[in-house]
């Protein structure tokens, strides 16, 4: 092995008699460098993109919701509730309402979605701490009620915090019978915004948060709701948790975790990310045929090596790993130089945040990069399999000529 793999490191470095050699072996290298250091760079931008949607899903999807399976609402059981305290590694749970709701700001009018929490919810999400304007105020020590809407549905209604003028929410009527007068037919509450949160735009133009006594006043329950959500103190126990937690609620409830809640979104994540290392490997498959024509060309012109070395006693198999060896020597170097370059490229957008953003929505304003050493681990493996592919292929085929003499 050392004897050919020395031949071969002398062969990739001396100067060839065809300068075209030459050049086609600094093509394969500067090919696979490319595609090598493309592919750190996307992995680590979609990790950069997919830490960005956790963060943003954390501040809303608890750690586990349960819903039901049949209707919209459900009361919550208290002995059921009271099992769920007990369970261990929950931190603590918040009854949630949800219901679709018009809203009406002066002259200006907006669907939305009202969610009544409870005290709780502050504890259970991350909301609090993505205020960008007031605070997250739902109930004044005078009892008084409060909303908290989105910079999306404030920026639609013209609404600021000032206490001047309310927020008048209408929802249709659930007790009322058929009325000539269509006002008959919604409630209509109104109630002063004491913050606005942002997050993202989906969730910013969708919720106001509101106590959950005035969602069920104005929804005309009692004491319904539509989730009980709940948070960890040991995100590592997840799925023991979650398998007592159904135990508890039975049959016709839904327990579902962070995944589970957004599981076509992070399935669609997932799929692109895939489909993303497929192409940029096939790209780097096409830029590996440079190698087959630079082993190629150098077979050709080493004939009257190739006859020395076997007089000197050389069997096939050592002449065959020069060569295989001189085609890995390309993709290493390659795949060196192109994670050297990738984790350059990575940390200088990680330190400075030169490619930006063209959306403002977001609570950053330049591309995230997060950099995983499975993805430094996978990508040369990827590398120096096509890099054997590459070197084995010609050698296979093109030897038999020259090694055709036993």
């Amino acid at each position: 092995m050392k004897l050919s793999f020395y031949i071969a490191k002398r062969y990739l470095f001396a100067k060839k008699s065809r300068n075209a050699i030459n050049v086609i072996s600094s093509v394969s290298v500067a090919g696979v460098t490319v595609g090598t250091m493309a592919l750190i760079i996307v992995l680590s931008v979609f990790n950069g993109l997919e830490t960005l949607v956790h963060s943003i899903f954390n501040t809303f999807d608890p750690d586990l919701k349960i819903t039901t399976e049949k209707g919209k609402t459900f009361i919550p059981d208290s002995a059921r509730l009271s099992l769920l305290s007990e369970v261990d590694g929950i931190a603590c749970f918040s009854l949630c309402l949800e219901e679709n709701a018009l809203l009406r700001y002066g002259e200006k009018q907006y669907i939305a979605t009202i969610k009544g929490v409870d005290d709780n919810y502050v504890k259970v999400s991350g909301i609090d701490s993505a205020m960008w304007d007031g605070e997250f105020l739902l109930l004044s020590e005078k009892g008084r009620s409060y909303a908290i809407p989105g910079i999306g549905i404030a920026n639609n209604l013209g609404l600021r915090v000032n206490f001047v003028t309310p927020l008048n929410i209408y929802v249709p009527r659930r007790t009322g019978s058929a009325d000539l007068n269509p006002e008959d037919a919604f409630v209509r509450d109104f109630i002063f915004p004491s913050g606005i949160y942002q997050v993202e735009q989906d969730f910013d133009s969708k919720y106001v948060f509101v106590p959950i006594g005035f969602a069920r006043e104005l929804l005309e329950f009692e004491s319904e709701v539509t989730s009980v959500e709940i948070r960890f103190d040991n995100e590592s126990k997840e799925s023991e948790i979650q398998k007592n937690v159904t135990a508890i609620f039975g049959k016709g409830f839904l327990v579902k975790n962070k995944y589970e809640q957004q599981e076509i979104f992070y399935k669609v994540m997932r799929s692109e990310r895939l489909a993303i290392f497929i192409i940029l490997t096939m790209i780097l498959i096409i830029a590996s045929f440079s190698i087959i024509g630079s082993l190629t060309m150098l077979i050709i012109e080493k004939e009257r090596d190739i006859e020395i070395l076997r007089s000197l006693g050389a069997d096939n198999t050592l002449i065959r790993k020069i060569f295989i060896y001189e085609g890995w020597l390309i993709s290493i170097i390659g795949a060196f130089i192109g994670i050297m370059l990738g984790f350059i490229v990575c940390w200088i957008q990680q330190k400075f945040g030169l490619i930006k953003l063209q959306s403002n929505t977001l609570i950053m304003n330049a591309y995230p990069v997060v950099m995983k050493i499975t993805d430094f681990i996978i990508v040369p493996a990827t590398v120096l399999l096509i890099g054997f592919w590459a070197a084995w292929y010609p050698v296979r085929f093109l030897t038999k000529k020259y090694l055709a003499k036993n």
